[in-house]
């Protein structure tokens, strides 16, 4: 073989090989930013999830804390309510005990005034049968 077509043939070759490695570097290049790019759509659906999912959080802990305050308004009325009644109980045993206090002092005064009357409150009629006080 000659000498010049052994150099064509290798320059031929050395050609053939940059064209490759340029368009395998072309191709990666190409690959590597489409891959960026997906990246940067992923990043960019990942965010906008986010902040759906923040605003979501947020409108749950709204709702959580204004059931709590609903919860404790209603405890305190329900306390509330209760302090009245057991006040009232109170009131309403104090003036028991005021007319119990009464009703003997009137029993004591009765029998001081009448110490015939029978202690069960009737005494004798008149006409023979006897009347309750």
């Amino acid at each position: 073989m000659e000498p010049w077509l052994i150099v064509v043939l290798v320059v031929v070759a050395l050609v053939l090989l940059a064209l490759v490695a340029f368009a395998l570097t072309r191709r990666s290049r190409t690959s590597g930013a489409r891959k960026r790019a997906q990246q940067r759509e992923e990043a960019r659906d990942h965010l906008r999830e986010a902040e759906i999912r923040g605003a979501r959080a947020e409108k749950e802990q709204a709702l959580a804390e204004e059931q709590a305050a609903r919860a404790r308004r209603e405890l305190a009325e329900v306390q509330e309510r209760a302090a009245l009644a057991e006040q009232e109980a109170r009131q309403r045993a104090a003036r028991a005990d005021e007319d119990r206090t009464a009703a003997e002092q009137l029993r004591a005064e009765a029998q001081r005034l009448a110490p015939d009357v029978a202690s069960d409150g009737r005494q004798p009629h008149p006409e023979g049968g006897a009347t309750r006080i």
